[in-house]
């Protein structure tokens, strides 16, 4: 089965059924969508969102397979209650074929790129989050038994209104193929990087897989330019050094020079789409870069870091705040995720 499709792919049938999980109808049934009442009457949008407390997790997918999520859409207010930055404090996980540790555990808006506890628009092909914070993910993610995302509010302020919204489309399956690989996603933060060390985007996976993608949410501690670091692939037994090396963030993610004026862009497969400065904060940054054409494979194992490194005159190092998401496929079994920052951790500067 192709984890990536196309538009030449609209010309094969296949015998898949389409599926679809929203709030109104929450297991997809066949024939059993839209049917909550309004006061506009039966079936005219009575259901279309969930409220969200604090402290608590909903399942929103709970899909027997075999199976394929094909896209993924959800939108909440970032401000609620008195508080901001909220898809900082929701935490998305998904679980394939009844594991009991997440694939895909990320704070909700950086995983769609939205990184700094705030929105930002996206046009990439895995990713796209419209105006207004209409976070799109296409990445495949196949399963053979089930599937199950969970959402939870892991800050101190309900989502009330109701407005937390999704919809979840599938296709159910005849089978998924024994080489198929799953969808895996971690998020890591170091605040602040320690000056001479690397900031650890990815460790501990071991097996057969390729790495498709990272997002950088980068808050710039320290004058001068920021962004001088390499980022480092280190494959199948590297050790002290890398197999592939890049030349510095901004080319990493398709710019140069430092992004000259601080240009935003956001393309299919890289972007520097995100910068935001003001008096009364520093500056942020973020960035993607899919490796969708160029998937960075591995048989045995994988690990991926960035240098913090600085340029005024000469390089230094720096000590700027860095969080990161990973996307992966990988064979299961994975090795366990360490231990996701707390939400005042996680709270963006």
């Amino acid at each position: 089965m192709d984890l990536y499709t196309g538009l030449g792919g609209l010309l094969e049938l296949r015998n898949e059924r389409s599926r679809a999980l929203t709030a109104e109808n929450p297991n997809g049934a066949v024939g059993a969508g839209g049917q909550a009442a309004s006061r506009l009457g039966p079936g005219r949008k009575g259901s279309p969102n969930v409220p969200l407390d604090s402290r608590e997790m909903q399942t929103i997918a709970d899909i027997d397979g075999p199976g394929v999520i094909r896209h993924v859409w959800i939108t909440v207010p970032n401000h609620t209650n008195g508080r901001d930055h909220v898809i900082r404090d929701l935490v998305l996980r998904m679980y394939w074929d009844g594991e009991d540790e997440p694939s895909v555990e990320v704070p909700l808006g950086d995983f769609f790129c939205c990184g700094h506890g705030q929105y930002s628009n996206v046009n990439s092909q895995p990713v796209t989050v419209g105006s207004n914070g209409g976070m799109n993910t296409y990445f495949q993610m196949p399963f053979r038994e089930h599937a199950e995302i969970t959402i939870e509010n892991d800050g101190p302020a309900d989502i009330d209104g109701p407005y937390f919204f999704y919809q979840i489309d599938y296709s159910l399956v005849d089978g998924i193929d024994a080489e198929t690989p799953y969808f895996h996603a971690q998020w890591r933060r170091s605040n602040p990087v320690s000056p001479g060390t690397d900031h650890v985007i990815v460790d501990g996976i071991e097996g057969e897989g390729h790495y498709v993608g990272s997002q950088f949410s980068w808050a710039v501690l320290e004058q001068n330019w920021w962004g001088e670091g390499e980022v480092k692939c280190y494959i199948d037994g590297d050790e002290e050094y890398p197999t592939i090396c890049g030349t510095g963030v901004e080319d990493y993610v398709g710019g140069a020079w430092c992004f000259g004026d601080n240009e935003t862009f956001s393309t299919p497969y890289l972007g520097y789409h995100q910068y935001e400065d003001g008096e009364d904060q520093v500056p942020l940054h973020g960035m993607y870069r899919w490796h969708v054409p160029d998937p960075i494979r591995f048989r045995e194992d994988l690990r991926m870091t960035v240098q913090d490194i600085g340029h005024r005159g000469e390089l230094f190092e720096r000590s700027d705040d860095i969080a990161t998401t990973a996307y992966w496929y990988q064979r299961e079994p994975h090795n366990e995720f360490p231990n996701l920052a707390d939400t005042e951790a996680r709270r963006p500067r």
